[in-house]
């Protein structure tokens, strides 16, 4: 595979990438689509299928730009998936969201997720705000660092392979989405999205070199997407998943907002005995104010690695360090983000 690259002095390669796995992340489900122009997208699906053997065909239809044909070709995936297996959709595992209800089949790389009749505080939107920003996601550059996902209407499963504690769980957040058939559950709406191990499961028994090397991997993640105009909002690790490849991806939306629009301030030095034991803060806060040195009372609960990720990413709790990636996006920059790793270039620091 030969990366061109394009700038002031022209077309170029860029690379030679033999290696299958890097291959695979070029048309991942966490990078926007390509849009070419092909005559008969199965032929080339097919071929890129001899390179990359791990990727199913609807994902590689999505990659090359036709999604539509892609969430057609995961549907037809997914029913004989169901009739090939005989376990039961259960919820996810991991921290309970307080806007989505997602769900999995053990035996197949999909959650489902569907968006919650009412949210627990401190949420305070509504079910189409979230809907626009799963909207927003679908049509930004994702860099490789959100997962994509595909929005279905009345989605039917078996009723009788839904785990009864999901069922209940179902009802209880979700009621207005279900609508029971005999022996079909129907979902009004729901999202499909690649299932992940969440970050902080992850975190929570693996070596401390992999916790390491995962953690660096976290950080890199949020500074992409600052870079590519996105906030995530919620930055704990549960709403982040480790690849096969260690590569951490962001998967909940509810909170992203662009970065141009945020406000990153340093917190003000209380003086006085009622400001130093305010109950609240004794400063005033727009909503769109952030102050990342905040982040570090949630981002690493892991106490072997805290410091050793506050000491790497240090500049992700400097107001400096996003307000200039800020003016940067305000200035019309357009910060690239390499699908592959940066020593395989043939020019490492030739910018674009």
């Amino acid at each position: 595979m030969i990366p061109f690259v394009h700038n002031e002095k022209g077309v170029f390669a860029d690379t030679l990438i033999l290696d299958p796995d890097i291959m695979s992340g070029i048309f991942s489900y966490t990078r926007a689509y390509f849009m070419a122009d092909i005559e008969v997208p199965s032929q080339v699906v097919s071929f890129l299928n001899t390179l990359i053997v791990n990727k199913r065909p609807h994902e590689l239809y999505n990659a090359i730009g036709f999604n539509k044909h892609g969430k057609t070709e995961f549907y037809r995936d997914f029913l004989e998936h169901l009739l090939k297996s005989d376990d039961r959709f259960v919820l996810a595992p991991g921290i309970k969201g307080m806007v989505m209800t997602v769900f999995t089949l053990p035996s197949y790389n999909i959650v489902f997720k569907l968006i919650k009749d009412h949210f627990d505080p401190p949420k305070n939107m509504t079910r189409q705000q979230v809907r626009e920003k799963y909207k927003l996601v679908s049509l930004h550059d994702r860099v490789g660092r959100m997962a994509d996902t595909h929005e279905f209407e009345n989605f039917k499963l078996p009723l009788m392979r839904i785990h009864p504690e999901l069922l209940s769980s179902l009802k209880n957040s979700v009621s207005s989405l279900l609508d029971i058939q005999g022996d079909t559950l129907n979902i009004k709406h729901l999202y499909t999205e690649r299932r992940l191990e969440p970050l902080n499961l992850y975190l929570s028994d693996c070596p401390l070199e992999e916790a390491k090397e995962v953690v660096v991997e976290y950080g890199n993640a949020i500074l992409q997407l600052a870079q590519a105009n996105i906030f995530p909002g919620d930055m704990m690790t549960k709403n982040f998943g480790v690849t096969r490849q260690k590569r951490v991806i962001f998967y909940d939306y509810d909170e992203i907002e662009f970065l141009v629009d945020m406000n990153f301030r340093e917190k003000p030095i209380p003086e006085t005995y009622e400001q130093i034991y305010a109950s609240k803060p004794w400063y005033d806060v727009a909503p769109s104010d952030v102050f990342p040195e905040d982040f570090k009372r949630f981002m690493i609960g892991r106490a072997d690695i805290k410091e050793y990720f506050f000491d790497v990413h240090k500049n992700l709790f400097d107001p400096d360090s996003w307000n200039a990636i800020r003016s940067s996006l305000r200035d019309g920059a357009l910060i690239h983000v390499f699908p592959y790793p940066n020593h395989l270039r043939f020019r490492p620091n030739e910018e674009l």
